[in-house]
């Protein structure tokens, strides 16, 4: 058997039709940094210190919402929680900021994980997961 090729994630690069909103998600709201913009073809490079985002502007505006059930392409991106108790104030604190939520902190399967589901500002979904142990 071969060994992989690859050794994890480098960063994801995200197409936002919000590019300031998009990267205020994630730098006031989930207290990421931001790490550098790029001013020739709009982007700002966020990271949790684990993983980088590269968030790209449209150069056109988007023809409808993504639909995870019909489109082909990213139907969400997910970030563990370190505990119950912070993915229950991330919920609140997001709910309260007035994002979209798709569902609240909820049991994963039987258990004892949990995660929740919001749409940061230009619809992408975007799931928290903590693995309850």
């Amino acid at each position: 058997m071969n060994a992989p090729f690859t050794k994890g994630p480098h960063h994801i690069g995200l197409t936002v039709s919000n590019l300031e909103e998009s990267a205020k998600f994630f730098t006031s709201l989930l207290g990421w940094k931001e790490v550098r913009r790029r001013e020739d073809y709009p982007a700002i490079f966020v990271s949790d210190g684990q993983i980088m985002l590269t968030l790209w502007a449209t150069k056109e505006e988007p023809v409808g919402e993504f639909n995870k059930n019909k489109n082909v392409g990213l139907h969400h991106v997910a970030f563990s929680i370190a505990d119950e108790e912070s993915l229950n104030r991330l919920y609140v604190r997001l709910k309260e900021s007035g994002v979209k939520i798709e569902f609240s902190p909820e049991l994963l399967g039987p258990g004892p994980a949990k995660h929740m589901m919001c749409y940061e500002p230009s619809g992408i979904r975007v799931e928290f997961t903590w693995p309850g142990n």
